[in-house]
C-alpha cells in the first residue's frame, strides 16, 4: 500500500487521524483518494467553514502534511485542490489570528506560507485548483502555485494585500508576474483589483472559466475533474518529467532550458513505459503504464 493511502487510512501521524478527533464542523481539511477509473486522483478539500478557509496555523499544517506525503507517493497521478465552503476557495490570511502575532511571529508565519506554496508547486504530479468562489490574497497565491486553475464565473480573484498596507508575501508578486507579465501584474497588485472568473481567464490567470449551473453545483470542480481524467491515461513518468521541464523553462535562459529538457527526456527514454507506449500504439490498444 502506498504512503498516501496509509496516511488517509489513519496509520501513523496523519491529517485524517488528527481530524477524526474533531466534530465535522471543526474539520479544516479532508482528503479523498478516488477509486475505480479515477484511481490516482487525490481530491484535497479545504473545509474551514468558520474562517472561510482563511490560512490559519491549523489549516496550513494540514496542507503541509498532505503535500509532504503526496510528494512521496508514486501511485498518485494528479491532485485537485478545492473547497467545501460555499462561494469560497480561500479568503487569504486569517487576520484575526494574525492580529495576535508579534512582528517576528508574522515574519515566521509568512515564511511558512511561502514554503507551503513551494511544496504545492514542487509536487511531482500536476495540481489543479478548482476555484469556486473567493480566492483572495494568500488564497490566490495558493492557486497560483498550482499547475492548472479553473474558476467559476462568479469567483472573486485578486491579490488585495496593498489594501492592508502590505504586499503579497507568499509568492504572489513572482508567480503572477510570470503568468500575466510585468505591467499587468503591477496594475493588479498596485490597485488590489478583484476580478471575476471571466476577467481572470482573459488575463490568463485561470485556464478555464465555467458557468455555475442552475442547481448550484461546483462546476469548477467538475471541470477540474475532467482535466484530471484527461491526464490519467498518460504515462505518469512522462507527465512528471514534463512538469519539471516546463516549470523550469520560465526560470532560465533557453540554452539552460533545453539542457533541462534533455535531462528530463533522458529519464523517460530508458523507461519501461516508453516501450509499453510504442507497443500499444503498434498493437492498436490502450497502454498499461506502470510509472517505471
Amino acid at each position: 500500500m502506498q504512503i498516501l493511502q496509509r496516511l488517509l487510512l489513519g496509520r501513523g501521524r496523519s491529517v485524517v487521524r488528527r481530524m477524526s478527533k474533531m466534530s465535522p464542523s471543526q474539520s479544516v481539511l479532508r482528503s479523498d483518494l478516488l477509486s475505480g477509473p479515477d484511481k490516482g486522483i487525490l481530491v484535497v478539500n479545504m473545509s474551514r467553514h468558520e474562517g472561510r478557509n482563511s490560512l490559519s496555523k491549523e489549516l496550513v499544517e494540514c496542507l503541509e502534511d498532505v503535500f509532504d506525503t503526496a510528494k512521496k507517493d508514486e501511485s498518485l497521478r494528479t491532485i485537485i485542490l478545492k473547497s467545501d465552503v460555499p462561494k469560497v476557495f480561500c479568503a487569504g490570511a486569517d487576520l484575526k489570528e494574525r492580529m495576535k502575532m508579534s512582528e517576528n511571529e508574522v515574519r515566521t508565519f509568512v515564511n511558512r506560507l511561502r514554503n507551503l506554496m513551494m511544496k504545492i508547486e514542487e509536487t511531482p504530479v500536476p495540481v489543479i485548483a478548482a476555484i469556486n468562489g473567493a480566492a483572495l490574497g494568500g488564497g490566490l497565491e495558493m492557486a497560483l502555485a498550482c499547475d492548472i486553475r479553473v474558476a467559476s464565473e462568479m469567483s472573486k480573484i485578486g491579490l488585495v494585500e496593498t489594501r492592508l498596507a502590505i504586499i503579497p508575501g507568499a509568492g504572489g508578486t513572482q508567480r503572477l508576474t510570470r503568468i500575466v507579465g510585468l505591467a499587468v501584474a503591477k496594475e493588479l497588485i498596485f490597485t488590489s483589483r478583484v476580478l471575476n472568473g471571466k476577467e481572470a481567464a482573459a488575463y490568463g490567470i485561470v485556464n478555464h472559466c465555467v458557468l455555475a449551473d442552475a442547481d448550484g453545483n461546483d462546476t469548477a470542480y467538475s471541470k477540474a475533474l475532467e482535466i484530471a481524467r484527461e491526464i490519467l491515461p498518460n504515462g505518469p513518468l512522462g507527465v512528471r518529467m514534463a512538469k519539471i521541464a516546463v516549470g523550469k523553462s520560465v526560470e532560465v535562459d533557453i540554452a539552460t532550458g533545453l539542457t533541462m529538457e534533455e535531462l528530463c527526456y533522458s529519464r523517460v527514454v530508458s523507461s519501461k513505459d516508453r516501450i509499453e507506449g510504442l507497443r500499444a500504439f503498434q498493437e492498436k490498444r490502450t497502454p498499461k503504464y506502470s510509472g517505471e
